[in-house]
């Protein structure tokens, strides 16, 4: 496996070079796969902490991972270039967050990939079920599981002509503009990188924020879609989360690391509605519940845990099964 180039940008949906972290890939067996990727010493994005950048944050691992069911699709079971995919469900857990940690070089990872379950129509197979095992050195450092779909463009466009024609949309959407929070309450450096308002707590202690979607944001909009991006929803759901965490005392800080999710995307969030996320109430030993909502439709949910960056309780912990958005 070579590190020394990354993969056509065009195979793994990117528009920026620069956001392109696989480099590789190799097939072994009908099922089997493995993918190289390097992760950037400090991306702009993910690792954007007030925090100690003593680990990588397991969602940049996670999007390396992403970008491999592009791959796993493209190269090894030929669906063409310019299909549309959707993600259904993801999940991760990270089983040796030692594994994570950042040094002075970048890091070099290798994600085995296996074709759990294929999902068919009468057309064929239309979409996967992937389970990932990315290890850094000997270590494995996530394991991860993905469910997702693709489609011929045309259906695409068809497809989401009506379903924004039923909720009385424009064909093009434009964003809805919003307050953010204090990029602080959510361990972040840089405002641009927070995605949910100022959250609101209601006595029985649900948080609830709306989730912002900036499409000139350069790596949660790396390109055009018509919808938020199912790794955006995921952020939205970690930052209302930490902000509920912290004010429960579940965690110290809100620089902790997610280390274990899982969620199921139900319909797509349209960025020109009022997309509101909410917690259930936080429990000490329990994963935190999160829903995104738009007008009168639930479009997602998840779970997620976290663990502080620099104290003994940053262990690997599953987060259990619960799981449309695009890829």
């Amino acid at each position: 496996m070579q590190f020394a180039r990354t993969l056509a940008k065009e195979l793994v949906h990117r528009a920026s070079v620069a956001e392109v972290f696989l480099t590789d890939s190799e097939r072994h067996g009908e099922d089997e796969m493995l993918l190289a990727a390097q992760l950037p010493r400090l991306h702009a994005f993910y690792d954007d902490t007030l925090g100690p950048r003593t680990h990588h944050d397991p969602l940049l691992l996670l999007e390396a991972c992403r970008q491999g069911i592009f791959v796993v699709a493209h190269r090894y079971l030929d669906v063409p270039l310019g299909h549309k995919f959707l993600l259904r469900t993801v999940e991760f857990e990270v089983p040796d967050p030692a594994a994570l940690a950042s040094g002075d070089t970048p890091t070099e990872t290798v994600i085995g990939a296996r074709i759990e379950h294929r999902f068919r129509s009468r057309s064929g197979v239309t979409g996967l079920r992937l389970r990932f095992t990315a290890s850094i050195g000997t270590r494995e450092a996530l394991l991860a599981r993905i469910d997702y779909s693709w489609m011929r463009p045309q259906d695409w466009t068809r497809m989401r002509a009506r379903q924004r024609g039923a909720l009385g949309l424009p064909r093009t959407p434009v964003a809805l503009p919003g307050p953010r929070i204090d990029p602080a309450r959510v361990g972040r450096r840089d405002p641009a990188n927070t995605v949910i308002s100022p959250a609101c707590t209601s006595a029985d202690g649900m948080y609830t924020a709306r989730l912002v979607a900036e499409t000139a944001h350069p790596i949660l909009y790396d390109h055009w879609v018509d919808h938020v991006p199912g790794m955006l929803e995921l952020e939205a759901f970690r930052q209302l989360a930490v902000t509920a965490a912290v004010a429960a005392g579940t965690v110290h800080t809100p620089t902790a690391l997610p280390v274990g999710l899982a969620a199921r995307f139900r319909c797509f969030a349209e960025m020109d509605l009022p997309l509101v996320c909410r917690t259930t109430p936080v429990l000490h030993g329990a994963d935190i519940e999160c829903t995104l909502h738009q007008p009168g439709t639930l479009a997602a949910e998840a779970r997620i845990r976290f663990a502080d960056r620099n104290t003994a309780d940053l262990a690997g912990v599953s987060a259990g099964s619960v799981t449309h958005r695009s890829a």
